[in-house]
């Protein structure tokens, strides 16, 4: 299985250190504009096989899409962050020029694989390369879900000393700090409702902990955090290449689920060899629901910055 990385930086190369620790595939390449740059990081990545026991082999190409033929599997990180003075709509205007050239390069050498979008903002980044390529819906997947339910899972962790792997919780909506929407309703700890657990404040701290947790690793580390996002984007890679059936949170087109049309969020779907193969409905209280709602109408918003662009 080959797995292209578009962006060496910080998520793209840790994304592709996790694939090669796991062994999910057996060709990686890293791709970025920068001269030398996604070189360097295979390099480095290939000098540490003799002491983590890897067997698949990285490759860094500075914007050279001959190598990234036949992929199984891209993921776009590519992009840039918002600067002082810039607006919403002049990054999306950027961004969205860099996904569409990119898509398109990746699309000419791999018109099969199944495509991960990373760059923000990422419900947008989704739903611009659904409207702009005819291609199945089921291969086009916003990652954002996952890591913002891991966020949460970490979160819930601290409060109530379980360990992560004892608790069930999940994040959808948009992937932002105001439009993601951890369901306190279903999350679990030791397979107890975390209602029955926690009291009302401790869930709203965890809930408030869980939306603003990018930002909270951005005012710490001066820049965008990059283990955890790397982490998610590598286990929805497994999860494709394994074929594994899990029930993940993407960023997906909508077709009425979840009475939603016409826009990429972050909603339960299975995973499997094709992509995501059926989106799950669950069972969301009164206001999980018109939560849910508000982050459909913040989306819709965002993405009329796309007007002309697609």
């Amino acid at each position: 299985m080959k797995v292209t990385i578009v962006g060496a930086g910080n998520v793209g190369a840790s994304c592709a250190e996790y694939i090669l620790i796991k062994q999910i595939a057996e060709e990686i390449v890293l791709l970025d504009i920068k001269e030398g740059f996604a070189e360097g990081k295979a390099l480095d990545l290939t000098q540490t096989k003799s002491t983590l026991g890897f067997t698949s082999k990285v490759y860094g190409v500075t914007n050279n899409y001959t190598k990234t033929a036949d992929s199984d599997i891209v993921v776009i990180t590519s992009g840039i962050p918002r600067k002082p003075g810039m607006t919403r709509e002049e990054l999306i205007g950027i961004n969205a020029g860099i996904v569409k050239s990119v898509t398109e390069n990746l699309l000419d050498y791999s018109p099969n694989a199944i495509i991960i979008v990373v760059s923000n903002p990422m419900d947008t980044m989704t739903y611009l390369i659904n409207q702009s390529f005819k291609l199945p819906k089921n291969r086009i997947i916003g990652m954002g879900g996952i890591l913002d339910s891991s966020r949460f899972k970490t979160y819930i962790s601290k409060a109530t000393g379980c360990s992560q792997h004892e608790i069930e919780a999940m994040v959808i909506g948009g992937h932002g700090d105001t439009t993601m929407i951890p369901i306190i309703s279903l999350a679990k700890c030791n397979n107890k409702l975390l209602t029955k657990i926690l009291s009302e404040n401790q869930i709203t701290e965890i809930a408030s902990n869980t939306m603003v947790g990018g930002a909270t690793l951005t005012k710490l580390l001066g820049t965008s955090a990059w283990y955890a996002p790397g982490a998610s984007v590598s286990y929805l890679v497994n999860a494709i290449l394994n074929d594994t059936k899990e029930i993940l949170p993407c960023s997906v087109l909508l077709d009425g689920e979840y009475g939603a049309k016409d826009l990429c969020i972050g909603v339960p779907v299975l995973i499997g060899k094709d992509g995501f193969e059926e989106v799950v409905e669950l069972d969301l209280s009164n206001k999980e629901l018109e939560m849910f709602k508000n982050s459909i109408k913040a989306v819709k918003e965002t993405n009329s910055s796309l007007i002309g662009l697609i």
